[in-house]
């Protein structure tokens, strides 16, 4: 049973070109990543109307050792965010803060981090912080039986500057968390 599609979106998720080929034809599904880093919380990840950094993303990973990515490919998503914790706007973002701050004093909170690949341009790339306050936030919904998110959705500013001093990044996007996977819509092969 689908939950209510209240806007659609495009999302492109980086991955094995066996795994994307699988996806498509609905014999596998996208597994949620649950790495203590990822930064929007437990789920599958998709760059919001962005094939070519998914497909960036589906590369660096490949080049990794023991990397389960052999062949970079992207299949890609038609999601309804349904109930989305939306941190491109105020709500989402007061609602995180919110939680932060009821939290911060409560218990021991593990720390946000530079990653391998934040390098020389800072990213912090290792967000345990983060994914510890959407988290929260999801555990207190469940707890006081309010309506849980589908998805979570939220800028990410990422890689080198365009030019000195810019506002802008190399590798900017909108990424979505998708929770529930009853949110997306269908899959498809994306052409390059």
């Amino acid at each position: 049973m689908r939950t209510q599609i209240n806007r659609l979106v495009v999302g492109f998720h980086g991955c094995d070109e066996a795994v994307a080929e699988a996806v498509i034809a609905g014999s596998k599904k996208l597994f949620p990543s649950t790495n203590k880093y990822d930064w929007l919380g437990s789920g599958v990840y998709f760059w919001e109307n962005d094939w070519e950094r998914a497909y960036e993303f589906a590369v660096e990973q490949s080049q990794k050792p023991k990397s389960k990515v052999l062949k970079p490919a992207v299949v890609g998503a038609i999601i309804g965010l349904g109930n989305c914790l939306d941190l491109t706007t105020r709500t989402g973002i007061l609602l995180v803060e919110e939680m932060y701050s009821q939290i911060k004093t409560q218990v021991s909170l593990p720390k946000n981090k530079k990653g391998a690949s934040g390098g020389a341009t800072g990213d912090i790339m290792l967000r345990d912080l983060d994914r510890f306050v959407i988290n929260s936030i999801h555990s207190m919904n469940e707890a006081v039986s309010l309506p849980s998110f589908d998805s979570v959705r939220a800028g990410f500013w990422e890689g080198d500057e365009l030019y000195p001093n810019a506002g802008f990044r190399k590798k900017n996007h909108i990424q979505i968390c998708v929770r529930n996977e009853h949110t997306v819509v269908g899959y498809f092969k994306p052409i390059p």
